[in-house]
């Protein structure tokens, strides 16, 4: 790999980033002096994104990104040695999961707040989903005695918690609204303004004003290219992804399909 100093100098934006940047070139460069598979912390989706530019600029190992389903949001960096194949790869997940008898489920902040309140790390903690009568954590293994002994409530709902193979994870079907529009240009602004039925010139000052991320990633040009795949967040106003960039219509408008998670 290039040397560290240089490419935290070049890469990280702040000394959070450094510190989150550092550690990661840690790991990889354990992996290999060592040649055995090793692992990140949870990385949020802007941190995993700024982590696969820094790592493809120091041409780390072998590495791949999971989260315990192929949609998590919150991810851990796992990097392979030389003699290891993708398929053989252990993840290194527990599920935990949080059983309640409420007629409403406890909300994400609410659960967040109560795993915070024990003094759990984030970084040891992937995605939470709340489904109809319990909440499936998925965490790293060093969580799991702090969260069996001390997490019993998320708000006001008390919950009964229990490890399980990671084979029985729910994932809760994400409601998505689809929107067919035409833009003039597959810029940020316009497609912003597709995705919220915002106009383009509130779409600008939304990104001006900082509250928008390009794939997790600040944003601050409106006429930024977008294509298919990549995901726009607003503050305020939610998520949405690129789902299609079509032909032209007759006016020469480009046809675009965007998915608003609602």
């Amino acid at each position: 790999m290039q040397d560290k100093k240089a490419l935290l100098d070049k890469a990280a934006r702040d000394q959070e980033e450094r510190l989150l940047f550092s550690r990661l070139l840690d790991q990889a460069e354990r992996c290999a002096r060592r040649q055995t598979p090793t692992h990140s912390f949870f990385l949020s989706p802007g941190e995993r994104s700024a982590a696969e530019s820094l790592l493809r600029a120091a041409h780390a190992p072998r590495h791949i990104f999971a989260g315990g389903y192929g949609e998590a949001e919150r991810t851990v960096c796992l990097f392979l040695p030389d003699w290891m194949e993708e398929a053989e790869t252990e993840l290194p997940f527990m599920l935990l999961r949080g059983r309640f008898y409420a007629e409403e489920p406890p909300g994400h902040r609410d659960v967040l707040g109560s795993l915070m309140g024990l003094g759990l790390s984030r970084e040891k903690l992937g995605d939470i989903l709340i489904s109809e009568g319990f909440v499936d954590l998925i965490i790293l293994p060093e969580a799991a005695d702090l969260l069996l002994m001390n997490w019993e409530s998320a708000g006001r709902i008390r919950l009964k918690t229990e490890l399980l193979p990671l084979s029985e994870l729910v994932v809760p079907q994400k409601e998505l609204r689809r929107i067919q529009d035409t833009v003039a240009a597959p810029r940020l602004d316009a497609v912003l303004g597709v995705g919220f039925s915002l106009s383009r010139g509130k779409a600008a000052e939304l990104i001006a004003a900082g509250r928008v991320q390009l794939n997790y990633r600040d944003c601050l040009k409106g006429d930024k290219p977008v294509g298919e795949g990549d995901t726009i967040s607003c503050r305020g106003l939610g998520k949405c992804r690129v789902a299609e960039l079509g032909g032209l219509s007759k006016k020469g408008r480009l046809r675009i399909t965007v998915e608003r998670y609602v």
